[in-house]
């Protein structure tokens, strides 16, 4: 039952004093999710910064976020609707008015519905990941409207169904007890990049005596600060802790009593890691078999003992078993005891989601089937390969022709003239290039949303600041008006943004108690009632409630139950005739400047490395006759792109490390490093590979990296692109000619500001 308290919450930014200060969230894919306090001025905003009084942002915020105002009054922010003239990807619109666009894009669907509605697809992800702008309106809009359902998989599902079939969920340590935690494992993240308000704490705990140990291919900034890095070779990660359970288990380093009383399927486990010894790991992982002892003998010797793992561990086709080897170690010594002791992955199952109020399954068709459902990571094939056929996508909160794998199959989807596009965007992207209809969206500055997280534990307000910018619409609003437009006459289509918001919690949950989203509000932030420890007594949300090592239910679906080593679908060891030709294997951790494709269009935020960039170790270089500061082609049978080289030894033998994810368009060759990975997905959880790719670098020519940016070519008369520029600013309309996977085209303009 929801608690439906009659105080209103603000439904729009207020009317103000000429200068006031604003509560509002992060809303990017980032465990952080800070507090943010927005300073508005005459009904601008002005200034973005960290909340001093919640206790992980700690007035501090990512250079990224701190820009949210250049962000939103950028020259090339899209201000109205756009309709598309010309040739799919040639990124050439002209304006048109909202009823007239709506109008349209109601009568297309409507026409393909009437056909069959699973030729409609949504694609979206975490562009933005509060609860209203999300999902909440745009789930019963296609769930009501029968089309196909989207397996929402690209960065975070492998691990969450290893966590599920371990620890029963995602679950896992408060992230402010790493303060207190004696030994920090920080397994497969860059924090300073990826989860900076982490790191702050991991500090402290450091200069309070902790010792930090860094395990990842590549001596990331967040590894040259800590006091050991372990640089396995990628996909290994299972290898490594398996073998790490087979030292304390010979050694019996165990705590017998918390494996008893609170673990199940341990002989299963024993038997398991017993085939795994430090040498043959060492061969696997490409370390020392000192290492692999080393490692499990301060893991066992120190207490409260801490592993944060993230995603990057989870990118290769063992990903999930490799989550589910590390989620068991705290179980095996016993770390779950201690506060600041356990595993932490992801904090987001520690809400009390009501999913069903929130996204309304219950509109889906029922009869003659409940619709198809296509995996977002494949949408390259799924696009050429679908049948019945994709006739259209709408896309919300994504950039896929950037972020999904296989760019070259992507982006050969998306130019289909037969292919109905609607990009609901801010900027535009890849993606808005391809669209039939571009729809301006709000930003966070711009309207209300409820956050979750996961990498903390609290419920977050965000309040809009300032009325939207141009015609700009809410993803909810514009969700809103064609539910309306087709005909959905149910009431949920009526539900204010606020009634959203609230339909997402069930607030009779002992986690959220005494909580509302009034009181939630006046601070911004609440923290969830979920002990500290908590599974300092077991109590895991699995079946059995207990950490399990043996999974009856991973046995049901014809997968091991017990964790194991699966090797990468590609690498020297896997896929020897492949890595013949191929012989690097290629990891695409996030830059720090940018959140996935978010801030790329920024020019202060690209000003640091001004390209795409990758790192690769001397010895690699020099075998390819490579120096320091050249560019150079990464390619494999799947595409190729220009690169800049920074020959480091940072960059481990055999791997080379490539900064992502820039917009094709703003890289030289036009294409990132997508146009390398492959649809290939995980063990479990139908997820991405991203980091499972082999590759080979050679020297770019002189033809492919020319550049002659007084060939810039303008939109043709009376087809203005999308967001104008202002006076004197280059223009982001024309489409420029694409690099195939064998060689790159230069850009006819230079890239937006």
């Amino acid at each position: 039952m929801l608690n439906r308290e009659s105080t209103d919450l603000p439904a729009g930014p207020a009317a103000a004093a000429a200068e006031h200060i604003v509560r509002g969230a992060c809303p990017h894919d980032c465990p952080d999710t800070c507090a943010m306090l927005i300073t508005v001025r005459d009904g601008k905003v002005v200034k973005v910064g960290g909340d001093p009084d919640h206790p992980t942002t700690n007035g501090a915020l990512c250079a990224k976020v701190t820009r949210y105002p250049e962000r939103t009054y950028h020259a090339d922010r899209l201000l109205q609707p756009m309709r598309r003239v010309g040739r799919k990807g040639e990124g050439r619109f002209e304006p048109v008015g909202w009823d007239e666009a709506l109008d349209d894009i109601s009568a297309r669907l409507r026409a393909i519905a009437a056909r069959d509605p699973q030729r409609i697809l949504p694609y979206s992800y975490a562009g933005t990941m509060g609860f209203v702008q999300q999902e909440g309106m745009a789930m019963r809009f296609f769930h009501k409207l029968g089309a196909s359902l989207l397996d929402r998989t690209i960065c975070a599902s492998a691990g969450q169904t290893a966590l599920a079939h371990t620890l029963g969920g995602a679950v896992g340590m408060d992230i402010e007890c790493f303060a207190q935690s004696r030994l920090i494992i920080i397994w497969g993240s860059n924090a300073i990049t990826s989860n900076l308000h982490f790191w702050t704490i991991a500090q402290q705990a450091k200069r309070d005596g902790a010792k930090l140990i860094a395990i990842d291919p590549y001596c990331s900034d967040t590894a040259l600060k800590c006091h050991q890095h372990i640089a396995l070779l990628p996909g290994t990660d299972a290898a490594l802790a398996l073998g790490v359970m087979h030292v304390l288990i010979a050694e019996d380093r165990l705590d017998h009593d918390y494996i008893a009383r609170h673990t199940l399927g341990f002989d299963a486990l024993k038997e398991r890691a017993l085939a795994y010894p430090p040498d043959r790991v060492a061969k696997i992982c490409g370390i020392s078999a000192d290492e692999v002892i080393g490692l499990a003998r301060d893991y066992a010797g120190s207490r409260p003992a801490a592993i944060r793992l993230n995603y990057g561990t989870q990118r290769t086709h063992g990903g999930g078993n490799a989550v589910r080897a590390i989620s068991c170690l705290p179980a095996l010594t016993g770390a779950w005891r201690d506060p600041a002791g356990g595993v932490l992955l992801s904090a987001s199952g520690h809400y009390p989601i009501a999913s069903a109020a929130l996204q309304r399954p219950d509109l889906l068709p029922q009869w003659p089937k409940v619709p198809r459902t296509i995996n977002m990571v494949t949408i390259g094939d799924a696009l050429a390969q679908a049948d019945p056929p994709v006739e259209a996508v709408i896309v919300y909160n994504s950039n896929p022709v950037a972020v999904a794998p296989d760019s070259e199959k992507v982006i050969a989807g998306f130019s289909r003239e037969n292919l109905f596009v609607v990009v609901l965007e801010h900027f535009q992207t890849d993606t808005a290039d391809y669209a039939d209809y571009l729809l301006p969206a709000t930003t966070q500055l711009e309207h209300f949303d409820l956050h979750k997280t996961y990498g903390h534990r609290y419920l977050m307000i965000n309040q809009p600041a300032v009325a939207p910018v141009g015609q700009a619409r809410s993803n909810s609003e514009i969700f809103r008006q064609l539910a309306a437009r087709m005909g959905f006459d149910d009431p949920c289509f009526r539900d204010s943004d606020i009634e959203i918001a609230r339909s997402a919690i069930d607030w009779t949950d002992p986690r959220v108690q005494g909580m509302t989203l009034e009181s939630i509000a006046q601070s911004g932030w609440s923290k969830l009632n979920v002990a500290q420890a908590p599974f300092a007594q077991g109590g895991f949300p699995t079946p059995s409630g207990k950490c399990e090592f043996f999974s009856e239910r991973l046995a049901a679906q014809g997968l091991d139950p017990v964790p194991d080593f699966v090797p990468p679908h590609e690498s020297v060891q896997s896929d020897p005739r492949r890595a013949a030709s191929y012989p690097l294997a290629m990891i695409s951790p996030p830059s720090r400047n940018f959140m996935n494709t978010t801030f790329v269009n920024l020019k202060s935020l690209r000003a640091p490395t001004h390209e795409p960039a990758c790192e690769l170790h001397p010895d690699e270089a020099a075998a390819r006759g490579l120096v320091d500061g050249q560019r150079v082609r990464m390619f494999n049978d799947r595409g190729a792109c220009l690169l800049k080289l920074n020959v480091t030894p940072r960059a481990r033998p055999g791997v080379v490390v490539a900064w992502g994810v820039w917009w094709h368009k703003l890289a030289q060759g036009e294409r990132n490093v997508n146009a390398l990975t492959s649809q290939a997905l995980t063990d479990m959880g139908r997820a991405p590979t991203f980091y499972d790719c082999l590759v080979e670098i050679e020297a770019a020519s002189s033809e492919m990296t020319s550049t002659d940016e007084s060939s810039a070519e303008a939109p043709s008369a009376g087809a203005p692109s999308a967001g104008a520029p202002s006076a004197g600013a280059p223009s982001a309309g024309a489409r420029p000619t694409r690099a195939g996977p064998t060689g790159a085209s230069r850009s006819r303009h230079p890239p937006p500001a």
